[in-house]
């Protein structure tokens, strides 16, 4: 199978560590006490991931497609009184 690239987002937790999510594979979520730890532990469930999708014949999600942007808002929100 060809390399497959995938975004990752890391949220640092307020007990420590950080918690990883692939956005384009639902429920893959990882933990890390640091940064590399947090990779690494989410490149051995991304390829978990695969691994149980390709033996369950199905669809291998790509990032092909995918065009990614951020945004900065300013909305103007009230606080109650």
């Amino acid at each position: 199978m060809a390399e497959l690239t995938y975004k990752i987002r890391l949220q640092k937790e307020p007990e420590g560590g950080y918690t990883v999510i692939v956005p384009l594979l639902p429920g893959c979520i990882s933990y890390g006490s640091d940064v590399d730890e947090a990779i690494k532990m989410a490149k051995e469930a991304v390829e978990l991931y695969i691994e149980s999708l390709a033996a369950h014949g199905e669809e291998i999600p790509t990032e092909n497609n995918t065009l990614e942007y951020s945004l900065t808002v300013s909305p103007d929100i009230k606080q109650p009184a």
